[in-house]
């Protein structure tokens, strides 16, 4: 697939809104391969294993989370550097034009949400953590962390699409009316907030600091399916200290590890 970049509309309506949804970014091939690896998903209970990977639902709501994803099949190898978006978080989060530039993966989550799942709504500018800051300065973007939510099935009314407040990355006031994410308020009525409609192969980026969260599922049939990987700078480390196995590293293109790995343990020589 052809390397795409962000062009300076791109930038514009970044800045202005905070996300970008990049359409047909994933060829349908690998969306296909996605989806077999989701059905031959086993039953886990909430924080089981799976070789390397666990699964991690974030509420009681949110629906299957699968975390450390990349290590469970070839397809989510694939979406590490994918040429559809790597170019754009390299741009908004990647510190480009410093001594430090470069990617990290700082979560990457299989989500597949039944009827009745939701996310609650958390984020915002307003004393939001540095992790997901969003800032433009001096010429370049320097986001603390950028995430891609790739739709594996269509999205649209009904189906849980996730929901965003465009211009809320900037916000310096707290939303009165969100209540806060402990509470698992759901975002389907917020004032202000907006669902992105997605068809399975689009990508949703937004900086972390956007306000967002996923609206409540009511169609009876099917089920939302995506993957989430959030991208930072390469001096960042993964949100809950996911290890990568040797394994997994060691069948990686240089690319592909430089981005899970950017900075290899640094030991003193093994004694003679």
């Amino acid at each position: 697939m052809e390397l795409k970049n962000p062009t300076p509309l791109d930038d514009f309506l970044f800045d202005l809104r905070g996300y970008l949804v990049l359409e047909n970014a994933v060829e349908p091939s690998l969306i296909a391969d996605l989806n077999d690896a989701f059905d031959n998903f086993p039953p886990l209970q909430r924080g089981e294993w799976w070789g390397n990977a666990q699964r991690r639902d974030y509420t009681d709501d949110t629906g299957f989370e699968l975390h450390n994803c990349v290590e469970v099949g070839e397809p989510f190898e694939r979406l590490v550097d994918h040429p559809g978006y790597i170019n754009y978080l390299r741009h908004y989060c990647g510190e480009e034009k410093s001594y430090v530039e470069g990617l990290f993966i700082d979560e990457c989550i299989a989500s597949i949400r039944k009827s009745g799942g939701h996310h609650p709504v958390h984020s915002g500018g307003y004393q939001g953590a540095l992790r997901g800051r969003y800032l433009y300065q001096n010429g370049v973007f320097r986001c603390g962390q950028c995430n891609i939510i790739l739709a594996l099935t269509d999205i649209g009314p009904g189906d849980g699409p996730t929901m965003v407040i465009p211009g809320s990355h900037k916000s310096n006031f707290p939303h009165p009316l969100a209540g806060n994410y402990a509470a698992g308020d759901r975002m389907d009525a917020l004032e202000g907030a907006i669902p992105v409609y997605m068809k399975k192969g689009d990508a949703l980026l937004f900086v972390d600091g956007l306000m967002h969260g996923g609206s409540s599922r009511t169609n009876l049939i099917g089920e939302r399916r995506v993957t989430i990987y959030r991208y930072g700078a390469k001096w960042a480390t993964t949100r809950y200290g996911y290890q990568y196995s040797q394994a997994l590293l060691d069948r990686l293109t240089p690319e592909r590890r430089h981005i899970l790995q950017p900075i290899p343990p640094l030991r003193p020589p093994e004694a003679a």
